[in-house]
């Protein structure tokens, strides 16, 4: 054979070339810009599909309106890592604005690529709630009926799934009636938490948000508007409950309520020892004896009484002033027993009693009472601040996992003992709850176990910083602690999950991804809904389903 031609090697230099173009721009959804102030996306450069896509919604007949320009905010969370610029920003003014423009898409099939995301308060920590050259839908705009309490033996109220769970409060309190079941921070939508679970120190009690739920109303990824509970369209209510918006976006919950009370007895003491402070974790959810019980992690804290003391009171003063926490590891436990004004003697003696059952460090108990408002909205205090100082939007590279009863022990060791020794870069959460009242029908994903830890790595980077205080050292440590969980096989399960593959997915899901596959082909065959998740991608479900249909039945012949 002779030596080939000048022209073809230039032919083959050309297709080579080609081929590498179409790799790069295949995968440009994927791309995303690290904790950068800028979009990872040329908004002037879109290409002719979904240009044209985009031009076909202005033909949408609707009550709110599309945003084409200046919506850089559309690309930005409260992770602050991942920034992808979407082509337009819904601001639906009822349901059917959001029915029709995703109906209106689905309606395109594969010539569209077009894909959307809601938004809720923008509270999403890796661009989940983030569309790539698609649709970002306000949900905040959303106007749909005013929140309806209806009172009666089975008390719920009727909240659009992007209000506020601190607007809840504030009208259900009108009432003398309050959710059972919340997150920390209260500023986030309904229909955000409810897509993930909503977890706090109520969940030992009632369990999550999710399982606190009569009905919801949701919009599929085939644009139908569909009311669903537990006796009706069943399968639809427990996949969007804790589904990460893969199957419908939630535009109305019916939420259960409870009578509220007025005050409540707010709690902290500490440890210095791991299985101490974890014994007496368990030993109060065991017990139903608080209403909430949550605990800290505390790494080399100067000062950390005297910090307490402005909004605690210390049991014994001289005690505490002498206690010094810097140089040590720490562990807090945080508890709070609700009451009425009229029932404060009777509470405050089933306080003694069980506090008297515990074996935390005398001289660190510190007691408060504040109002069931205050308590509640705690944490928005903090956020003032942090605001006020700029320290607010800047990276949050946060690490949520789910630690079994019977693993805790090992994971405090290497975790808290090694990996973290210095210092922490925010608060560290670690509490446990019982699984009997996490309902097992949702798409959330919980480790096997009766009795499990949620542990939150609630860390804030400093802007600029190449320290141990920056986020790439951060991410780092983050890491370590998963590759620790996995090479240690603990049975971990991340909570408000970020992975980069299929396969990594499928794993975290385990028994479950069949169903949750079923249940995407089923409501959200296009992959339309939730890009930023990256599970699905659009146009490519079918595809696997193919795929997976052919392997089936070549393993049945």
């Amino acid at each position: 054979m002779g030596s080939p031609s000048s022209a073809s090697i230039r032919q083959n230099n050309l297709l080579f070339l080609i081929f590498i173009m179409i790799f790069f721009f295949y995968y440009i959804p994927d791309k995303i810009s690290l904790c950068s102030n800028q979009s990872s996306v040329n908004p002037s450069v879109i290409p002719y599909k979904i240009s044209s896509s985009i031009s076909s919604l202005e033909t949408l007949r609707l009550d709110g309106y599309f945003s084409f320009d200046d919506i850089d905010y559309a690309a930005k969370d409260f992770g602050n890592m991942y920034h992808v610029l979407p082509s337009a920003v819904l601001h639906p003014k009822s349901v059917s604005d959001i029915s029709n423009t995703i109906k209106h898409i689905f309606k395109m099939g594969s010539t569209s690529q077009l894909t959307v995301a809601a938004r809720g308060h923008s509270h999403s920590l890796q661009g989940q709630a983030q569309a790539h050259q698609g649709i970002v839908i306000n949900m905040e705009s959303l106007q749909g009926p005013k929140l309806q309490v209806h009172t009666g033996e089975l008390p719920y109220v009727d909240a659009s799934g992007g209000e506020l769970w601190i607007n809840i409060l504030h009208e259900t309190l009108k009432y003398g009636l309050a959710p059972k079941s919340w997150t920390d921070y209260l500023h986030l939508t309904v229909g955000g938490t409810l897509s993930n679970a909503g977890i706090s120190g109520q969940a030992f009690k009632h369990g999550p948000q999710i399982n606190n739920i009569y009905q919801l109303e949701v919009v599929t990824g085939k644009g139908e508007v569909v009311t669903c509970s537990e006796k009706q369209n069943v399968e639809l209510f427990y996949g969007v409950l804790g589904g990460l918006g893969q199957f419908g976006i939630i535009t109305r919950a019916r939420i259960s309520l409870e009578p509220a009370p007025k005050k409540v007895k707010w709690i902290r003491a500490l440890y210095d020892e791991f299985s101490k402070f974890s014994n007496d974790q368990e030993h109060l959810i065991s017990k139903n004896s608080f209403d909430y019980i949550e605990g800290l992690v505390i790494i080399n804290r100067t000062g950390l009484l005297n910090n307490w003391r402005s909004s605690f009171n210390p049991k014994e003063p001289l005690q505490a002033s002498q206690f010094i926490s810097e140089g040590k590891i720490l562990y807090c436990l945080e508890i709070a027993k609700y009451f009425n004004p009229n029932e404060s003697d009777v509470m405050s003696q089933e306080t003694e009693s069980l506090l008297s059952e515990l074996s935390y460090i005398p001289s660190t108990l510190f007691l408060s009472e504040v109002s069931y408002v205050e308590f509640l909205d705690r944490v928005h205090q903090s956020e003032i601040k942090l605001r006020a100082k700029g320290l607010w939007e800047i990276p949050h590279p946060w690490l949520n996992l789910l630690i079994p009863k019977n693993k805790i022990f090992e994971f405090a060791q290497e975790v808290f003992g090694n990996i973290l020794t210095d210092n922490s870069n925010g608060p560290i959460l670690i509490y446990p709850v019982n699984k009997s009242k996490w309902d097992n029908r949702t798409s959330l994903v919980t480790p096997e176990e009766d009795t499990f830890y949620l542990v939150a790595f609630l860390s804030s980077a400093m802007p600029s910083s190449t320290g141990r205080d920056g986020l790439f050292h951060i991410l780092a440590q983050n890491k370590r602690i998963l590759g620790f969980c996995s090479s240690a096989s603990l049975g971990a399960k991340q909570y408000l999950p970020h992975y980069s593959t299929q396969e990594e997915w499928q794993a975290h899901f385990g028994p479950k991804w069949e169903v949750f596959v079923a249940r995407k082909s089923t409501y959200d065959p296009m992959a339309i809904l939730a890009p930023g998740q990256r599970i699905f991608r659009r146009n490519n479900l079918h595809m696997m389903l193919a795929s997976r249909s052919r392997l089936i039945s070549g393993k049945e012949s």
